[in-house]
């Protein structure tokens, strides 16, 4: 699980029926002082996130698969489950 920033939306006309009703997001990591690294995952959207959002992202296929409520073998390994309000960091 990370926090992530999303930079775009990924548009795709042919799909596995897994991604049906689901926004697919391109999504860059961000590191512990809010900068981005140079990490980028395709991750299915279940909460309505946008362009800019900060979010958290599930990155475990079996745990996003159960996220979007589909069983089974899929194309599924990160799906966005949180969009972030604010990061508060301790002791550093």
């Amino acid at each position: 699980m990370y926090i992530g920033r999303v930079k775009g939306t990924v548009t795709s006309t042919i799909k596995h029926k897994l991604y049906t009703g689901h926004k697919l997001l391109l999504v860059a990591r961000l590191n512990l002082d809010g900068s981005e690294s140079s990490t980028y995952d395709i991750c299915l959207d279940d909460v309505h996130a946008g362009v800019g959002d900060v979010v958290v992202v599930l990155d475990e296929g079996g745990s996003a698969r159960q996220v979007i409520q589909k069983r089974g073998t899929g194309p599924a390994r990160a799906v966005i489950i949180g969009i972030v309000d604010a990061v508060e960091l301790s002791g550093a």
